[in-house]
């Protein structure tokens, strides 16, 4: 369903991130892939991507303009333009991600989390829009915490409740050029990133154990329905926020 298509994913950093699961629905569905991550980890993922054969890898740390600037140039120098973006991006200070929402928070924190984990893609969004095709997408990776006060995830559920807030503002202006913009809100899944959360394995079983098909989410699953809201068939789907999470979002009393 991606046969043809030029794919752009942004924040592979292993094969446990939620980025890997999605290239790799994505390649089995047909897309060429470029890739882009945080410079620390261009040998790792310069191993993981010989079975794509990439069009391009390229480094990009999104708190800079500059990087940001670089990698669209390096992407229309490549190929010209592409269908798609998938923006798999979060951060936030490892002691803002533990205890109560006020105790380690402060204000370089707080703006840090929702420039990596929000800003990043309008900013992203804005830098590309010239090189993405009609009918094209941009698909980004969000979480529960955005709608509900979630222990320990604290500042990073105000930052994602902002990523989905500008999914929604940005699928009005890409929507002018026919570019479609979503997010996929995945469950708990203990990824690299998701490492520095406290408990998060005993979030993980908790929320497997109370949602409707009583288990795990994978990063297969959400790669899975990444590659089908940026392919074709997703053609009228725009400014949503699908969760892949087994239910646990809509069951009463779940968390």
């Amino acid at each position: 369903m991606l046969q043809g298509k030029k794919a752009l994913i942004i924040g592979i950093m292993s094969d446990r991130s939620i980025a890997y699961g999605v290239a790799q629905s994505m390649h089995t569905h047909g897309a060429e892939l470029g890739l882009s991550f945080l410079p620390r980890f261009t040998e790792r993922v310069d191993k993981l991507s010989k079975p794509w054969s990439p069009w391009l890898q390229h480094p990009c740390d999104v708190s800079s303009d500059a990087d940001i600037a670089a990698l669209a140039d390096a992407v229309h120098e490549e190929v010209g333009s592409i269908d798609t973006i998938v923006h798999s991006i979060a951060f936030a200070p490892r002691d803002h991600l533990e205890g109560g929402f006020l105790d380690n928070l402060t204000r370089d924190g707080f703006a840090t989390a929702h420039d990596i984990s929000a800003f990043s893609l309008a900013a992203i969004t804005k830098a590309f829009l010239p090189h993405l095709n009609p009918g094209g997408s941009i698909c980004t990776l969000t979480y529960l915490g955005s709608q509900r006060a979630v222990p320990n995830y604290n500042v990073m559920g105000l930052a994602k409740a902002s990523l989905e807030s500008a999914v929604r503002y940005l699928a009005i202006d890409c929507g002018k050029k026919d570019i479609r913009v979503n997010a996929v809100s995945a469950g708990p899944i203990r990824t690299p990133s998701a490492a520095g959360i406290k408990d998060m394995r005993s979030m993980q079983t908790s929320v497997a154990q109370a949602s409707a098909i009583k288990a795990p989410v994978t990063i297969e699953q959400v790669g899975n329905v990444c590659a089908f809201l940026c392919s074709p068939l997703a053609s009228a789907v725009t400014g949503e926020i699908v969760y892949v999470d087994n239910g646990f979002h809509m069951v009463a009393g779940s968390h």
